[in-house]
């Protein structure tokens, strides 16, 4: 049986999750935009769904629901009003990438170095942005070492100069605080123990984007197409079950932080060890290649880093970013757990990992 440790890549979907989504699957399965009384049906239930995915994000706003946490940075990025982006070199891809796609369009782009511990410079950020600059994006907790960006400040920042806000908060989403003053926040259901296939981007009462999605003019004009109820079901279900249960979360995810830290002690913290989520642990150790070690602890899941560019053979630019050499960027090793995962299961395969860890580096 293999151990998961890969809660940043995706969670494991909650009993409840499936439970409220089966039926919308198989009996209530209309078009939520049709007029008869089975589409308004299934409407009812993506409302409802919008509504308790609502009640984790700041007061008012317009929620639209999207494929995707990517979709969702997608529109915010490509609809923002004309003009300059700041961004942070540690961003995921679906932001950075589409950031450049916009330089290729003629925006001017900023890209925010960060220090050693994976935090943005602050004195770069004071510099880069300022009038004439459209939007700020940042993420909220980073995916791949789980550092906490002062996303707050940065919003403020960013209204001093004229600009908006887009928070990355699908890693933070339900378990640390959002920021209240953002203009734009993205989030994703597969990585709080909802279904994969749906996420939502949150605007600001009186945020105006250019539609980059057209077709039937769902979800305000902004994102064309037809909602899944059951998806969206699920992910409502999941954000009730991040509320109810934050408590019991937080000091699961303690627990087992403080556990990691022992299991892992002979080995080095890749960013900041206060600023940080701490369900999320980022490792290095000498003499370590990390693609060897997943190979030799098969029966673990872990990561290199982000599961959308592990492929690639590229060290992580996030460790980069941080001033890592390639060859500790690519001893470098993700471990992630959440509400599913048992102290049990994290000594068993602490004990695998070091183990290989272990053979490998010896002589």
């Amino acid at each position: 049986m293999t151990i998961y440790l890969d809660y940043q890549a995706t969670t494991p979907l909650a009993p409840e999750v499936f439970d409220a989504m089966v039926p919308l699957l198989r009996e209530q399965f209309a078009n939520p935009h049709s007029a008869h009384r089975l589409g308004r049906a299934a409407a009812a239930h993506v409302e409802h769904a919008r509504a308790e995915v609502g009640t984790l994000l700041p007061p008012g706003g317009q929620l639209l629901f999207t494929s995707g946490a990517t979709e969702a940075l997608n529109i915010a990025i490509q609809g923002a009003p004309a003009g300059g982006i700041v961004t942070i070199a540690t961003e995921h891809a679906a932001v950075l990438d589409t950031v450049l796609a916009q330089q290729g369009n003629g925006r001017d782009m900023a890209i925010l170095p960060v220090g050693p511990d994976g935090l943005v410079d602050m004195d770069a950020a004071a510099r880069a942005i300022r009038p004439g600059v459209a939007l700020v994006a940042a993420m909220l907790v980073n995916n791949e070492i789980g550092v906490i960006q002062p996303v707050a400040q940065l919003a403020d920042m960013a209204h001093e100069a004229g600009a908006l806000f887009l928070c990355d908060a699908v890693q933070g989403y339900g378990r640390v605080p959002l920021p209240q003053n953002a203009d734009m926040i993205a989030i994703s259901a597969h990585k709080i123990h909802g279904p994969k296939g749906v996420g939502a981007l949150w605007l600001r009462d009186r945020v105006q984007l250019q539609t980059v999605i057209h077709g039937g003019g769902q979800e305000g004009g902004l994102r064309s197409g037809t909602l899944s109820p059951a998806l969206c079901a699920g992910f409502g279900v999941a954000a009730r079950l991040m509320r109810e249960r934050a408590d019991a979360d937080r000091s699961h995810v303690e627990a087992l932080w403080d556990l990691a830290r022992a299991l892992f002690a002979d080995w080095t913290l890749n960013g900041s060890a206060d600023c940080r989520y701490h369900g999320n642990i980022n490792l290095r150790r000498e003499a370590i290649d990390g693609a060897r070690l997943l190979s030799d602890c098969r029966n673990v899941a872990f990561s290199l880093g982000s599961a959308c560019a592990s492929g690639s053979g590229r060290p992580s630019h996030v460790l980069r970013a941080l001033g890592l050499p390639d060859g500790e960027a690519r001893g470098s090793v993700r471990i992630g757990f959440g509400r599913y995962t048992t102290l049990a299961e994290l000594e068993d395969a602490a004990a695998i990992i070091n183990k290989a860890a272990a053979a490998q580096a010896a002589p």
